[in-house]
């Protein structure tokens, strides 16, 4: 039975295939080069590929010439499309965001032209995966968009070149964290994300019934970690944490736990955790994204400050046992403008687990003191409690926010 199929090729605008073998035979003959990454064409020039990528950029020239630069979440090449390729139904239709799969010839660029990665696909063959609405995202979302439509439309805005890199860059620094800790002979620990006990006070908790009984997200993986300590040695998590913020609602948090520690111990780690992450991030790929987002980035230097909360670097009063407000805090950091360790806060202002001087408390009374002092029920945390009981040791940890999620009040979509 003889089949008509129509396919976007140089040299003419339709073809006619009389027979299934012969439509197949070309489909193979089209198709014979195995996919390849843009990113990792620069070893294929002078060679026939096909990648597969979304339309970032489209410009046409005329009716016979069509320049389109494609990406595929690794990079971007640039493809010429001429004569009949640009002119079928599909390449009239053709808009910015379609996914298309392009085959052709990998050659520089001409002289005194530019082209991402510095050259380009001559294409003899495209194929249309999936067509996207005309003028493309441009009809979602622009530079002169407000605030609002941008949130609304943010799974459309990470698609854009600046917004792709910073999710790269994040994705590294997660990476970058855990191969810190790999490399110190932590291990990795998955801690839950619904709870019946909380870390950073009841105000911030996000409430939830679970099968009855009153639950809530995790504002911390700490306490869990805590109970590794005599299991697994030094432990570390990267998972979510949540409060009930409205400026911070949902972060990913970097939480690490260290037995048989003193004080400064703890602060070296943390110190020597930023500044190895930081040198790690601007080795990798990602590091050329750092200085593009942020030209005059200074990686942190050792020793960092170490202050106690009794100095008032701002001249502001207030009272001793309060926690230090924003306004002065900010002054404080802008004034100094290097890394802070703020250190030894009043136990009063501090997490029922903590003592004196900023460490757990390993006391299995200063404890049962912390649930009462913050008017805990203590009958909940008896696997916390029991961490002191048997066996206790002095130990010490800290969380830090990879990345925060500012939103507006009451805004929690998409």
């Amino acid at each position: 039975m003889s089949l008509e199929v129509t396919r976007a090729t140089a040299g003419m605008v339709l073809e006619l295939y009389v027979s299934d073998r012969e439509g197949k035979a070309e489909d193979s003959l089209r198709r014979e080069k195995n996919l390849e990454e843009i990113s990792a064409l620069e070893g294929y020039r002078g060679q026939r590929v096909k990648v597969f990528g979304w339309v970032h950029r489209l410009r046409r020239q005329g009716k016979n010439l069509m320049f389109l630069v494609l990406q595929d979440g690794m990079g971007y090449l640039q493809c010429v499309l001429a004569d009949e390729l640009c002119q079928c139904y599909n390449g009239v239709l053709l808009s910015t965001e379609s996914s298309v799969a392009a085959y052709g010839m990998l050659n520089l660029t001409l002289k005194g032209k530019q082209a991402p990665g510095g050259h380009e696909l001559s294409c003899d063959f495209w194929e249309l995966i999936g067509l996207a609405p005309a003028g493309g995202a441009d009809n979602l979302i622009n530079e002169e968009s407000d605030v609002d439509v941008q949130l609304n439309n943010r799974h459309m805005m990470i698609r854009g070149e600046n917004m792709s890199k910073i999710l790269k860059a994040r994705s590294m620094v997660t990476r970058c964290f855990r191969d810190h800790f790999f490399d110190g002979g932590y291990y990795e620990v998955t801690p839950p994300s619904l709870v019946q006990t909380q870390v950073e006070g009841g105000a911030t908790l996000f409430k939830l019934d679970y099968f009855g009984e009153e639950a809530f997200l995790t504002q911390s993986s700490q306490l869990y970690l805590e109970t590794c300590l005599p299991a697994l040695g030094d432990v570390f998590c990267i998972a979510q944490s949540y409060r009930a913020k409205q400026h911070l609602a949902e972060y990913t948090h970097v939480e690490a736990e260290c037995p048989f520690l003193t004080f400064d111990d703890l602060l070296n780690r943390l110190e020597d955790l930023i500044c190895d992450v930081v040198d790690r991030i601007l080795k990798s790929p990602a590091g050329s994204i750092v200085y593009e987002l942020n030209l005059n980035f200074q990686p942190p230097k050792r020793p960092f400050k170490r202050m106690n909360y009794s100095d008032k670097e701002d001249g502001t009063f207030y009272e001793f046992g309060e926690d230090i407000p924003e306004a002065p805090e900010r002054l404080m950091t802008d004034t100094i403008n290097e890394p802070i360790l703020l250190c030894r806060f009043p136990v009063e202002i501090e997490s029922f687990y903590m003592q004196r001087c900023s460490m757990r408390t390993c006391d299995a009374e200063e404890i049962m003191a912390g649930y009462k002092r913050e008017g805990i029920d203590p009958a909940p945390y008896y696997w916390y409690t029991d961490q002191r009981k048997y066996g206790t040791c002095p130990h010490g940890g800290y969380g830090l926010d990879v990345c925060l999620y500012p939103q507006f009040v009451q805004r929690c979509t998409p």
